[in-house]
């Protein structure tokens, strides 16, 4: 079992500030570590159809991708997720399923994004 700080019941503000750093704070590799990290939603998930919807439209993509959005939903490191996708959005990161969003819906996020609006507003927009 892992033990992380993350995964304690209910911090404290102040606690939870120091302990998780957001998702704009950190590097690419933090990133990566993090979103690859047992802590992750989707940390052993292995069927690629959840994660890479095909359909053009929006609301067919979401209904193919709804496993994996179900599992992004209750994510603890989404933000950090979405944060990597739209970094390395040119090296693949505008592909498939990030932070609990379809291509679509993460293209709309990047342009206010790249506005400057921090993923952890993107999501609680969502």
């Amino acid at each position: 079992m892992v033990s992380s700080p993350l995964l304690q019941e209910k911090p404290s503000a102040p606690e939870a500030a120091t302990r998780c750093p957001e998702a704009a704070d950190l590097s690419v590799s933090q990133l990566t570590a993090i979103v690859t990290s047992p802590l992750a939603g989707c940390f052993g998930s292995t069927n690629p159809d959840d994660w890479f919807p095909v359909a053009a439209r929006a609301d067919r993509a979401r209904a193919e991708a709804a496993r994996a959005l179900r599992l992004c939903a209750a994510c603890p490191v989404r933000a950090h997720c979405l944060e990597m996708s739209l970094r390395l959005w040119h090296a693949g990161g505008k592909h498939g399923v990030w932070g609990g969003l379809i291509a679509p819906d993460r293209g709309q996020a990047r342009r206010r994004w790249l506005a400057g609006t921090p993923v952890e507003a993107l999501l609680g927009d969502r």
